[in-house]
């Protein structure tokens, strides 16, 4: 029998934790595909899938199970951001070390904790998402505020034009067609596509993450 040291092993997981991260799934195995990023809007939509025209130009069928749930995304403002606060942020590396926002979203305190860390993300080349609680947020020479997850912090700078959007418990009432949606899709071994998770934007929000 093999014996690897804890340092080897933690290496050989992290690529798995990250898959399970964006999926909001469980344990992935080596043989699991990646989760499929969907961002467009709904042009279809059933008690059991919806199709989404995606940002791509594709036209895509996803699954619903018994066990996907909703989130609604709604318009927030920079003031609803507080020290104290669980936020998310895609964002973009900057030359001093910082990170850039290309949105943010806030959770509620019910779901505080959710995909805390900081990872690689898919909004754009280099981009990352950082999950975690304010810490300091300081408004002099922009907004600049620390988010703090477990492991370690980032300094985010919040440009003015960057979108903020409140995340919500929410139902399967979004899934009508023309909302606009962001979901990462399990990929079965037929090609078929299910969510775990749906952020839908209500009111006609368009989800920015």
């Amino acid at each position: 029998m093999t014996i690897f040291p804890i340092q080897r092993l933690r290496t050989l997981a992290a690529p798995l934790l990250l898959a399970a991260s964006l999926a909001g799934a469980g344990a992935v195995s080596a043989q699991t595909p990646p989760p499929v990023a969907v961002r467009g809007a709904i042009t279809a939509a059933s008690d059991d899938a919806i199709t989404v025209h995606t940002t791509r130009g594709e036209d895509l069928t996803v699954k619903l199970t018994k066990d996907t749930q909703v989130r609604a995304v709604t318009l927030a403002q920079v003031g609803d951001i507080k020290p104290g606060s669980y936020i998310g942020t895609a964002a973009i590396p900057q030359a001093d070390g910082t990170l850039k926002a290309l949105e943010i979203h806030v959770f509620p305190p019910a779901m505080a904790g959710t995909g805390d860390g900081h990872r690689a993300w898919d909004l754009k080349p280099n981009s990352s998402m950082t999950n975690g609680t304010v810490g300091d947020l300081v408004v002099t020479n922009g907004r600049v505020l620390t988010l703090k997850y477990k492991g370690g912090e980032k300094q985010v700078l919040v440009p003015d034009d960057v979108p903020i959007v409140n995340l919500e418990p929410g139902d399967r009432s979004l899934l009508k067609v023309g909302a606009k949606v962001v979901l990462f899709a399990a990929k079965a071994p037929d090609g078929s596509l299910s969510a775990g998770f749906i952020s839908a934007g209500k009111n006609g929000v368009t989800p920015p993450m």
